[in-house]
């Protein structure tokens, strides 16, 4: 069978391209013309084909029969209509966690805002129900407790990260927070002066054996426990320090609120090292951690009650003002 004509050609394509798809015969055969190669033809079916491009994908309905093959066409040999459709070729991006386009830090501290009650931090979700700590009627006897009790989970954080079971651990010595040893020093002013240094109690002993459990077990949410513990020293244990002591201290600053450098630069020393191990979690462990912020504040809230006198008149829940 001879080919036809490209002038023959020509005249069935002008007329195929003002005429609607559907009305054209579906037994005829469509001819697509590249000038460079021989004329094919192709059976006239409904088909669908895809380009992609950097930014969309292409989807290119023909009533005009072409099956997709990859071909080389001559400019402005179009027959029919071709509709064409665009559509993200691309997952829609995934939408951030608050505070993680700045870092895992950030989320962490967003997290801890919202456990706070309304009165104390604009982010807190909790009502009030707590009494101010203006409020607190401290004991000498119960601050000694609040201390000793301290320094247990004090000595536990630091005794896990100098023995590194998980080498990330190790990125969390000498940071300049540290506390046991100014803690020891405050104990030992309290002796001087005639007091009776009491035993660990059940708060402090049961923070630290649980923090002990977690280290060996569990990075993610022991490094949630270090984040809460040191940071909210820094920040709403340092009011509360400067309020016990003016209550039963003459004002006197303890070193348990004093750091040898910059408070500031300490802070985001350490900021970087949780950022840093926390790049190599996976979302699904970042999540862990952040579950974990609601028992750090149990374990530190009982912590405090120790402060109060008359413990059964009082329902206290420690707010914290992270930096």
């Amino acid at each position: 069978m001879a080919l036809p004509t490209s002038q023959a050609l020509l005249k069935d394509m002008q007329i195929a391209s003002h005429a609607h798809a559907n009305e054209l015969p579906t037994s005829k055969p469509i001819p697509f013309m590249n000038p460079n190669a021989q004329t094919r033809h192709f059976p006239l079916n409904k088909s669908a084909f895809a380009v992609r491009s950097n930014k969309s994908l292409l989807n290119i309905t023909s009533d005009t029969g072409f099956e997709g093959q990859s071909r080389s066409y001559g400019k402005g040999n179009s027959v029919g209509r071709l509709v064409v459709r665009a559509a993200a070729t691309a997952e829609k991006p995934r939408k951030n966690y608050p505070g993680e386009a700045k870092g895992f830090v950030e989320e962490m501290r967003f997290v801890a805002m919202r456990l706070h009650t309304r009165d104390v931090a604009k982010e807190g979700k909790k009502e009030p129900d707590a009494q101010p700590i203006g409020k607190w009627e401290p004991t000498i006897e119960g601050y000694l407790k609040f201390l000793v009790d301290s320094k247990v989970v004090y000595d536990t954080l630091e005794d896990v990260v100098q023995k590194a079971a998980y080498p990330a651990y190790a990125e969390f010595r000498n940071t300049g927070l540290e506390r046991s040893e100014k803690l020891a020093k405050d104990l030992e002013w309290f002796r001087q002066q005639g007091h009776i240094i009491p035993e660990p109690s059940s708060p402090g002993i049961s923070y630290a054996k649980y923090l002990q459990e977690l280290s060996e077990k569990d990075p993610p949410a022991f490094l949630c426990h270090f984040y809460n513990v040191y940071f909210a020293h820094t920040a709403g244990g340092r009011m509360i320090g400067r309020k016990v002591a003016e209550k039963i201290l003459d004002g006197r600053e303890l070193e348990f609120y004093k750091w040898e450098e910059d408070l500031t630069a300490l802070l985001n020393r350490v900021r970087e090292k949780i950022n840093k191990v926390a790049e190599g979690w996976s979302r699904e462990e970042k999540n862990h951690c952040l579950e974990e912020t609601e028992k750090s504040f149990d374990y530190s809230g009982k912590l405090l009650r120790l402060i109060i006198s008359r413990l059964s008149c009082f329902s206290i829940q420690f707010q914290r003002i992270f930096m």
